[in-house]
């Protein structure tokens, strides 16, 4: 057996090839798995004397989930991996390695909900309205990536993969392949999809033909973006607007829930616009409705303060 090292699950190695190909989960995804159990079985060897992590019984599974609430990590990130630990010991289970699963008596942390961090929509009229972006190719394509991401709700790895074929020309809309390789239809409004177009003249224009021509968004060189492109892209524009601590394109995302349930969009519409696979996910955002609704009833109500 290969040693058990973070980067090095080898123990592991049969329940991540089942969520890569019969699962289909994302790369992002699979690598979080991968981390999570990599981490456990270092915690197995070092600390337990165990060096089949798969046997590891209820108090030794305890005893990692402790020490890594008492190291300081956000209760998210354990409950993440707890929900890790539960997949594959299920998978070993299904598998008939275990008789009995040890993650039964495991309950995962009661964790408070944070609110969507989300720009404002005056910030956000602002930046896309009044900023002026220049006519070059990089120009009009930072002004796209802040466009569909504010005016779609997709997520990062939505972007970077979606392609030139997932725009629909006809019908105004895009095809987005979301988790679970599940696929769902986006509307775009008529500017949104005049400057798509405007997009790919220049793209073919600045490249003569060389640029990428599978996937929308592609670098200054013509290759298909990058995470760390599209996150610079956007924290450089949103420093323009806003002071908020936290500017990426998850931002964008949030504000897009944010300002179309404001505006009464329906909770239902806009689960199925953000690709959420239970309306429990898209909840979050009635608390952050609630909150504005409270901020602007402390501001204007003569008897709010008193």
């Amino acid at each position: 057996m290969n040693p058990i090292s973070p980067d090095n699950p080898a123990f592991c190695s049969d329940f991540l090839q089942h969520i890569r190909f019969e699962k289909r989960l994302s790369h992002h995804t699979l690598t979080a798995y991968a981390n999570d159990l990599g981490q456990f079985g270092v915690f197995m060897a070092t600390e337990c004397n165990l060096d089949r992590p798969e046997l590891a019984d209820f108090r030794q599974i305890r005893s990692w989930i402790v020490s890594l609430v008492e190291s300081g990590l956000d209760k998210s990130s354990v409950n993440r991996k707890i929900a890790t630990l539960r997949s594959y010991y299920g998978f070993l289970l299904r598998q008939k390695v275990i008789s009995i699963d040890p993650m039964t008596k495991v309950q995962a942390l009661k964790a408070s909900k944070k609110l969507p961090v989300y720009v404002e929509e005056k910030p956000m009229e602002m930046l896309l309205n009044d900023v002026d972006f220049t006519d070059t190719f990089d120009g009009i394509r930072d002004k796209l990536v802040l466009e569909l991401l504010y005016g779609t709700g997709i997520r990062l790895s939505e972007l970077i993969g979606l392609k030139t074929a997932d725009i629909n020309l006809y019908e105004k809309h895009i095809t987005v392949l979301g988790k679970r390789n599940k696929h769902r239809i986006v509307p775009l409004t008529q500017p949104l999809f005049e400057l798509i177009q405007q997009y790919n003249q220049l793209k073919d224009e600045t490249f003569t033909g060389q640029a990428d021509k599978v996937y929308l968004i592609v670098s200054d060189k013509g290759v298909p973006a990058y995470p760390v492109l599209i996150q610079r892209i956007v924290k450089r524009h949103l420093n323009v607007v806003t002071t908020l601590e936290k500017k990426s394109p998850h931002v964008l995302r949030h504000s897009f829930a944010t300002h179309l349930l404001n505006r009464g969009a329906d909770l239902n519409a806009i689960k199925d616009l953000l690709g959420h696979s239970s309306l429990a996910a898209t909840q979050i955002y009635t608390h952050t409705s609630l909150e504005q609704l409270k901020k602007t009833y402390d501001q204007a109500h003569p008897k709010a303060k008193k």
